[in-house]
């Protein structure tokens, strides 16, 4: 027992309540099991301290009252054997007996009352310590949530910044999308113009000259080629038009939509957007648009958005595997939709790099890109996923194949 105290000792100044409890708890209760009172003492105690330092004050005042009485116990066996031994050798003196049994008693009383006092007081400081310690636990509190809450704050303003920097980038490809598109009406515009201007000059020298039906062969040659200017400048009042309907103010509104122009337009945009940054780009693209579509309750601008972020997905990573083939590659990219009992489908597959299965469950993931630092803010798909689903009630899904193809498929409720 004694090395198990001691053992118990060094573990407890060393810092290891825990052996010290385990080895201490051995040392007591063997010393009780043989009656060994003292070190059954000196075992309460230690093990009254160990779990005074382990904040575990209903063990330790339990252990400290068990030392008391282990202590009073030992006490009361020695003035037990005193008084034998007096009443053997001064069986004449019991008036003397008398007075000691009272002091003893007396002390008894007193010790019992210190004990008590001192139970009170130790449990009082207990208490105290608890409490003051509850008050900087809840000072701490305060203070951590008001930081988790500052730093919400500032999460969710970076979010919103980066959304808008998304939205932004969207509207950037879209403008070039557009630039791109209606510079094609305004060259033909230009140049017949410019042909125009040249067939009047013809045409007046030759009525000089005496040459009407000359003159009148010429001025057919203009009629068609105003004829081709009027054609080509509607043609570019279309895209000014369409352009306005989709920068007008966005209110969220659903409205019904045809979803097959929807599709179209963008692809048209984004491909002209592409073709803007690189003139050598080029793509084989098909459409097989469902004519049976019915006209859907959505939010067009939304919904043009999903389908501008999975085409300029779908013409970046094409563009990518373009840059990697030496030759044989024939870029493909194909839309279809198709109308269902409930739903309609709309489907975009491309043959450009593919997406590899291992990253295919996180790429509508928030700030998940798989492009070069700088090109991407991983927010587009993470976006389209909130807006098909969350605002839409729809789904939207990837089938994959790696180095072979990608395919969304975006499914949207009929209404």
């Amino acid at each position: 027992m004694r090395n198990y105290i001691s053992l118990a000792r060094i573990l407890l100044n060393a810092g290891k309540t825990d052996s010290c409890i385990y080895y201490t708890g051995l040392a007591f209760q063997t010393s009780r099991k043989n009656n060994f009172l003292h070190y059954e003492l000196n075992a309460a105690k230690l093990l009254a301290q160990a779990y005074q330092v382990k904040k575990m004050a209903d063990s330790g005042v339990r252990y400290l009252t068990i030392a008391m009485i282990i202590n009073d116990s030992i006490f009361s066996q020695a003035r037990l054997r005193q008084f034998q031994a007096i009443s053997f050798s001064e069986q004449q003196r019991e008036q003397e007996m008398a007075a000691a049994k009272e002091r003893y008693q007396s002390q008894t009383r007193l010790y019992g009352l210190l004990g008590v006092l001192f139970v009170s007081l130790l449990i009082a400081g207990i208490l105290y310590r608890n409490n003051r310690q509850k008050q900087k636990a809840n000072i701490l509190l305060n203070k951590q949530k008001l930081d988790i809450e500052n730093a919400l704050s500032t999460l969710k303003d970076t979010q919103n910044q980066l959304i808008h920097a998304e939205k932004m980038a969207s509207l950037g490809e879209l403008t070039a999308g557009i630039a791109h598109e209606i510079q094609n009406p305004l060259n033909f515009v230009n140049n017949f113009s410019e042909v125009n201007t040249e067939l009047f000059n013809e045409m007046e020298i030759e009525f000089k000259h005496g040459n009407p039906d000359e003159a009148f062969a010429i001025a057919g040659s203009i009629r068609q080629n105003l004829e081709k200017i009027n054609e080509h400048g509607k043609r570019a009042d279309s895209i000014v038009k369409g352009m306005l309907m989709h920068s007008r103010v966005h209110t969220g509104q659903k409205e019904l939509t045809d979803l097959n122009a929807l599709a179209d337009e963008f692809l048209r945009l984004s491909y002209h957007s592409m073709r803007a940054k690189d003139k050598s780009f080029n793509c084989e693209i098909s459409t097989d648009f469902d004519p049976g579509l019915c006209q859907l309750n959505l939010v067009p601008q939304d919904i043009g958005s999903v389908f501008m972020n999975i085409y300029n997905n779908a013409f970046y990573s094409i563009s990518q595997k373009q840059k990697k083939q030496n030759g044989g590659y024939k870029p493909q990219l194909e839309v279809r939709t198709k109308k269902n009992k409930d739903t309609i489908d709309i489907s975009i597959r491309d043959n450009g790099l593919g997406i590899p299965h291992e990253i295919a469950g996180k790429i509508f993931q928030p700030f998940f890109t798989t492009k070069p630092t700088g090109q991407g803010t991983g927010l587009g798909l993470s976006l389209a996923y909130d807006i098909v689903v969350n605002e839409h009630g729809g789904t939207i899904s990837l089938n994959t194949e790696k180095a072979d193809c990608t395919e969304f498929l975006v499914t949207l409720p009929i209404r």
